[in-house]
């Protein structure tokens, strides 16, 4: 069933949703970090593909209701359990269009909060962000956020398109690309829990003293984040840092002043006196944790790298 195929073809023009602060993450955000590890293949990515925007648009399921498929709708009488996205945009992988599914039932449920969006941060659209139509899929990678949709499809198996059959799924630090089955995996779409360091690079030089860290804080799915712990001596002891989401509010995960998709900012400081290593891991609300380190989780593609974020420290004494 094919119901989209540019704006103009609706009959009835679905409700605009409120705008909405949503984060979206790149499966492959701090890649950089993994590739040390071992070669990986994918651009290589730091700690910065990653951000909030302010989207404004549709909500997908008031838009399959105008269509005749009801809030909370698993399967359709056809048959249909999938949402389908299109791009006009082709994958030099294959030569096909850029494609990605979700299950129906995340489409219909109003709370999953699934929008086309026309609207970035209170402009239209601008080309290199998806114009005139993209879907934004809240606390799922970002490479289901189809940009430049051509079609939106209703399906009964899942999309095979390349990036969700063959690229995009997490696989054992065994498996390499003379052994790689993909149809054993299953493509990735919530992100795991996050969390990074901003205020300050590996290797950052200091004078001994007073010393503050502010980053970042997210995962997957809506869940909040329940705590974020940074430790100034290489994760022998550890202090929970504040959380905010506005300057001077402290941050309550799923407390109705917080937004749900977006990311969580925090802050920690303490004193320091010689070369350390500052690390931060976060907890989300369902207590997922980050995984220690980096080679646990190290994979082909170098998707998912939620490992603690550590900074290294060089203390500068003056000279006597």
């Amino acid at each position: 069933m094919k119901f989209l195929r540019g704006p103009s073809d609706y009959s009835q023009e679905p409700p605009r949703h409120p705008s909405l602060i949503i984060n979206s993450q790149c499966a492959g955000n701090r890649r950089t970090a993994m590739s040390k590890v071992k070669t990986v293949k994918g651009v290589g990515c730091d700690v910065c593909a990653i951000g909030n925007a302010i989207w404004g648009g549709a909500k997908l399921a008031d838009v399959l209701e105008l269509v005749g498929i009801p809030n909370l709708a698993s399967i359709t009488p056809l048959g249909g359990k999938h949402v389908e996205f299109i791009s006009v945009d082709k994958c030099k992988e294959n030569e096909g269009p850029n494609e990605a599914s979700i299950p129906l039932i995340q489409a219909t449920t109003s709370d999953s909060e699934v929008i086309l969006a026309y609207e970035m941060n209170g402009e239209p659209l601008n080309r290199d962000h998806g114009y005139p139509l993209r879907v934004i899929v809240p606390g799922v990678i970002g490479a289901r956020s189809v940009k430049w949709l051509d079609s939106i499809n209703i399906i009964a198996e899942e999309c095979q398109g390349f990036f969700m059959q063959k690229d995009y799924k997490m696989s054992p630090p065994k498996i390499n690309w003379e052994n790689i089955d993909w149809s054993t995996r299953r493509p990735q779409m919530d992100f795991p829990v996050q969390s990074v360091i901003c205020s300050l690079e590996d290797v950052t030089k200091v004078k001994p003293g007073k010393i503050t860290v502010h980053g970042y804080a997210v995962s997957g799915g809506g869940r909040g984040i329940e705590r974020v712990d940074v430790s100034f001596d290489g994760g022998k002891t550890w202090v929970e840092a504040s959380r905010y989401q506005k300057t001077g509010i402290p941050y309550v995960a799923d407390d109705k002043s917080s937004d749900k998709w977006a990311r969580v900012l925090f802050k920690a400081e303490a004193e320091i006196s010689e070369n350390t290593e500052i690390v931060a891991k976060a907890v989300d609300i369902a207590a997922n944790v980050q995984p220690e380190n980096v080679e646990f989780i190290w994979n082909l593609r170098g998707i998912l790298n939620t490992s603690w974020h550590r900074i290294h420290i060089h203390t500068e004494h003056p000279d006597n």
